[in-house]
């Protein structure tokens, strides 16, 4: 609860760190957000009014505008560019002049492209960079609205220029009254409205595409609408978002290990109902191989830690990072690593959790897959009329046994989506939170490629010293790899 104290004069807003500034500030959320502060006000996706209606031919216009544009210059030109390819950047053209929403939707398009033709998936790419930020006064505006005076009467310095921009917020530098150096994650003005209509435009739009376009139909466009609806509305909610970074951080160490893996840490004080501030991290993003290495730091430790601490995560404490693009993964300075930006959290079913166990017991110790037909069997994937227990098994180490080896082409990544191709054959649903952490598989396979392309993270016992501890000691001390890295 803030303070209310004597008016004093007004100060230049570029006047940081003289008399005035409060060194004791405690803002709305000081001592942690309250629970109704955590609910998650997710509005109807399937209403539609004068707004929508008015702002769709806004849409339509522009995108038609945008792609007819570049359709005229390749009829003029024809180099370099197939008609597809010209419509498609015309397309994002249109989705960048849109604003917010419709760059998300471009990033998603940009992050899957084996859902959608290559070439929009290409020129999707831009949407991953180009989102422009807003102004100086509008983000000082912001603050004061949240805390009740401007950043200079708060901080020692808060700096106009932000450091990143993306499609919900951007984020502002600035210096605490104690010194500490931290960031400031604003959302954007007026974007919950904004998106509350092109979510629902685009609701309805992706259904007109999935009746007259096959890729619409295989890309599941409505679905992906509606995930996306879902996501939003928890990013919309930084005291959700904030929250959750605590909760992570503060899991991290549970075991007391995991000292070279970190999140920033939340500054509840100078937090409000639409800005996070938090502790400044410095470091390189995870996929910038070549700093890394210049660096000479163990790109595979690194990896290895990284990778242990998120399938405790998943497994152990429940809520898990669910956005590991190379932008929110940092390795820092010190040589730590620095999980980033917790708008997107998952937390997988009990019963799920109960099936990453298993694969992971099976690859790392033991290789009995049985344990994965009982594990598939239970969750209904498949019937007992398939075969035993063993038969099941059986079959399935045929098709996972080249990935066991050390020349393995194939990944567990692989395997877990194929899984749950399966499910999808066999008419289940496949909840939202495995396709999230698949996703992120795919994001540590990656890694691996550009800094360890010799590890096997299938069957390194490290992963689960604190998920099976006898077990990983045991394996360790046949395999000769002890002691486990800090």
């Amino acid at each position: 609860m803030s303070v209310v104290e004597p008016a004093q004069p007004r100060r230049p807003e570029s006047d940081f760190g003289t008399t005035g500034v409060r060194s004791r500030y405690r803002g709305p959320y000081a001592g942690g957000p309250r629970a109704r502060d955590l609910e998650v006000d997710k509005p109807p996706i399937d209403a539609f009014g004068v707004a929508e209606l008015v702002r769709m031919v806004v849409v339509y216009a522009a995108l038609s505008l945008s792609v007819a544009r570049r359709l005229a210059g390749w009829l003029v030109r024809r180099r370099g560019q197939s008609l597809f390819e010209a419509a498609s950047v015309g397309a994002v053209d249109g989705l960048v002049r849109l604003g917010p929403t419709y760059v998300k939707l471009g990033q998603i398009i940009a992050s899957s492209p084996g859902l959608f033709p290559p070439p929009l998936a290409v020129a999707a790419q831009r949407c991953l960079d180009e989102v422009p930020p807003f102004d100086g006064k509008t983000a000082r505006d912001m603050i004061r609205k949240d805390l009740g005076r401007q950043p200079s009467a708060i901080f020692k310095r808060f700096d106009d220029v932000p450091l990143s921009a993306a499609s919900i917020g951007q984020v502002h530098a600035c210096i605490l009254p104690d010194g500490r150096e931290a960031v400031i994650k604003l959302q954007r003005p007026n974007i919950r409205k904004r998106m509350t209509t092109d979510l629902r435009i685009m609701h309805r739009l992706a259904k007109t595409l999935e009746r007259h376009l096959q890729f619409a139909r295989n890309a599941n466009a409505v679905a992906l609408v509606e995930d996306l609806h879902d996501v939003t509305f928890q990013e919309l909610n930084p005291a959700l978002e904030a929250w959750r970074q605590h909760q992570f951080r503060e899991k991290l160490w549970a075991f007391g290990d995991n000292q070279w893996i970190t999140a920033p840490e939340i500054y509840w004080d100078y937090c409000g109902p639409h800005m996070i501030c938090m502790e400044r991290m410095t470091g390189i993003p995870m996929d910038e191989f070549d700093a890394i290495r210049d660096q000479g730091l163990d790109g595979e430790l690194i990896l290895r830690r990284g990778a242990k601490t998120w399938i405790e995560a998943v497994v152990v404490h429940g809520p898990f990072h669910g956005d590991m693009h190379a932008g929110n993964l940092w390795v820092l300075d010190d040589g730590r690593c620095s999980y980033l930006d917790f708008g997107i959290m998952g937390e997988v079913p009990d019963e799920y959790k109960q099936l990453i166990k298993d694969l992971f017991y099976t690859f790392v110790f033991d290789q009995d897959f049985s344990r994965i037909a009982r594990a598939y069997k239970k969750l209904g994937i498949i019937t007992d009329e398939m075969g035993t227990d063993e038969e099941v098994g059986l079959r399935i180490k045929m098709v996972v046994a080249p990935m066991l080896g050390p020349t393995s082409s194939m990944s567990l990544g692989d395997f877990i989506i194929s899984s749950l191709d399966m499910i999808k054959q066999y008419g289940m649903t496949v909840p939202r939170e495995m396709v999230l952490f698949s996703k992120q598989m795919l994001y540590m396979e990656r890694y691996i490629k550009g800094l360890a392309p010799n590890w096997q993270i299938s069957s390194d016992p490290y992963l689960l010293k604190n998920i099976f501890p006898a077990e990983a000691a045991k394996k360790a001390a046949e395999a000769g790899v002890a002691p486990f890295p800090d």
